[in-house]
């Protein structure tokens, strides 16, 4: 059976290309979901994009894929995840993360170190297997091949 990755985006990245490119570049979020699904296409694996600005709906989505879910079809292997402002505020979505016990990467586009202090935080990083920031779109990139070596061991 394929590996199967669930790359989740949290708040306001439906508005990438569009809100304040200077810092988020100006690819959009389907550009960014069209060139992972043509490199995970090509390593064999299968991937699940979803993107909330509601993190209830982002809790749920990690929840039904990571445990809940009957279909085995759609049972994931890791977690992809830019979890935007929910970063520095939402403990419950790091707890559905580790409940799933799944490894996962986090993601940011921008370097959030380099960002207003209050960006300098994570409720993430310290269970990541990676964090990966500042590299805009590319980031996604490195966080599947990230998962791409670690599947082929």
């Amino acid at each position: 059976m394929k590996k199967h990755i669930l790359v989740i985006n949290g708040a306001n990245l439906n508005l990438l290309g569009k809100r304040e490119p200077q810092i988020y570049g100006y690819q959009t979020l389907a550009d960014i979901e069209v060139d992972l699904a043509q490199r995970a296409l090509a390593h064999g694996l299968q991937l699940t994009f979803f993107q909330s600005n509601a993190e209830y709906e982002l809790i749920h989505k990690i929840q039904y894929h990571g445990l809940l879910t009957l279909d085995e079809r759609e049972k994931i292997d890791a977690v992809i995840i830019n979890p935007a402002g929910f970063t520095h505020t939402s403990v419950v979505l790091r707890d559905a993360l580790l409940a799933i016990d799944k490894p996962f990467v986090e993601v940011h586009l921008s370097n959030i170190h380099h960002r207003e202090p209050f960006r300098h935080h994570s409720f993430f990083s310290d269970k990541a297997d990676a964090v990966i920031c500042g590299l805009g779109a590319l980031g996604y990139i490195s966080a599947l091949d990230y998962f791409i070596d670690k599947f082929a061991k």
